[in-house]
């Protein structure tokens, strides 16, 4: 890194601009005789919008070729949607900070149905994320679940053409692009378990680039970090990735950690849950006893079909 100007990788969508810019302004008050810069790129998550993510490679399409820019020394950094993340990152990157949390729920999104208990019989609904469909459907088995891919203008504009009656998208999202006014209502977490690392920020950087390290610390979010790494961390032990039907959520309440997963099949009808609590320094004794509880219950079968 070269001290006095850093380079962040990001994608060209809104959201991604909106995320980097916020966190190229942080480090502009923090560090006044830095120069930060955006590198916009074209991820191959952002060019294949014709098939549902879990057929083509899951959402890792959208961080690899940042990945790449910053092991080629062409960017410093990439700010993510942690959410969009693969648990396992390449040897010498790692996320050097976690930002605190937004809002990690999901948001029903409709232009005439104030909750998913008010659609009509039948009626569709859309989104690609396995996650949401296996508890769509646990919630409301009649209804028709439809692919939704592109970035949130456009799915909200497919909603507007009445290609659907409602969509599922993240809290967080559309907060941040002071679109708050779409959210019809919000799912309750035991009505729809959040995405792992969902709401949060993390800033991925070169393992040996120190100098950046010492930068970024302020921004990092200790509690936020905690709980993010602990549903990471449900997730890898299952043995699953961003594109499987995996849940987790934890909170930290006065030094207790408590971490929840679910893992389900797409149709709804098997729905695994597991829930476990105990000091935030045990965290990855918590999330051991989360993963296996849902391995008794035999989430590893559910599982393998999206791994074939």
């Amino acid at each position: 890194m070269i001290t006095d100007i850093i380079t962040i990788a990001t994608r060209k969508s809104p959201l991604a601009m909106w995320q980097s810019e916020s966190i190229q302004q942080k480090l502009g008050e923090l560090h006044p005789q830095l120069k930060v810069e955006l590198k916009g790129m074209l991820t191959q998550g952002d060019k294949l919008l014709a098939t549902p993510l879990y057929k083509i490679g899951g959402k890792a399409l959208f961080v690899k070729e940042l990945e790449k820019a910053i092991l080629e020394h062409r960017a410093d950094l990439a700010v993510h949607s942690i959410k969009d993340m693969p648990v396992e990152l390449p040897e010498s990157l790692h996320l050097a900070v976690i930002c605190e949390r937004e809002d990690p729920r999901d948001a029903f999104v409709s232009n005439k149905f104030q909750t998913i208990y008010d659609l009509p019989q039948g009626a569709t609904i859309g989104t690609s994320s396995l996650r949401r469909q296996c508890q769509i459907k646990a919630l409301r088995p009649d209804l028709q679940i439809t692919s939704l891919r592109g970035n949130v203008g456009t799915r909200l504009q497919k909603l507007d053409e009445h290609q659907f009656d409602a969509i599922v998208l993240a809290v967080s999202g559309l907060k941040r692009l002071e679109l708050q006014h779409r959210i019809r209502s919000i799912f309750t977490t035991e009505e729809m378990l959040p995405g792992v690392g969902q709401g949060a920020l993390g800033i991925e950087c070169r393992v040996d680039d120190q100098p950046l390290h010492d930068l970024l610390a302020p921004l990092d979010h200790e509690a936020t970090r905690i709980c993010v790494t602990a549903e990471r961390q449900v997730t890898r032990a299952l043995g699953g990735s961003c594109q499987v039907p995996i849940g987790s959520y934890a909170t930290i309440d006065d030094h207790t950690l408590t971490v929840r997963a679910m893992v389900g099949s797409i149709d709804g009808r098997t729905i695994l849950r597991a829930k476990a609590a105990g000091k935030s320094a045990d965290s990855h004794l918590i999330t051991n006893n989360v993963a296996q509880s849902l391995i008794d219950q035999g989430a590893l079968d559910i599982l393998e079909q999206y791994s074939r």
